[in-house]
């Protein structure tokens, strides 16, 4: 397992780039040389972002977001969970 967060990701359930595991860990996006803590979905391939466009809502009850073009970084701000395997005692 790398330590590389995914290429593609999204913080929107209805997404197929939905990860829960993953954003529970904890990731962190630059774009364009600025940490962004308002990111809804990225792209580092194809280099975008998508962020919510203000409070404003579709008819579904889903903020409007707008697609940013540029370079994009990402990390993982906690350090991965390890799992003991095999550390049953009984105490």
């Amino acid at each position: 397992m790398t330590d590389t967060p995914p290429d593609h990701l999204s913080t929107n359930p209805r997404s197929p780039h939905f990860d829960m595991d993953v954003l529970q860990r904890g990731i962190g996006i630059r774009f364009k040389d600025r940490v962004r803590n308002d990111v809804e979905e990225y792209c580092i391939s194809e280099g975008w972002i998508r962020v919510a466009a203000g409070k404003t809502r579709d008819r579904h009850g889903q903020p409007l977001t707008i697609k940013l073009s540029g370079p994009v970084e990402a990390w993982y701000e906690n350090p991965p969970e390890i799992e003991e395997a095999g550390n049953d005692k009984g105490e």
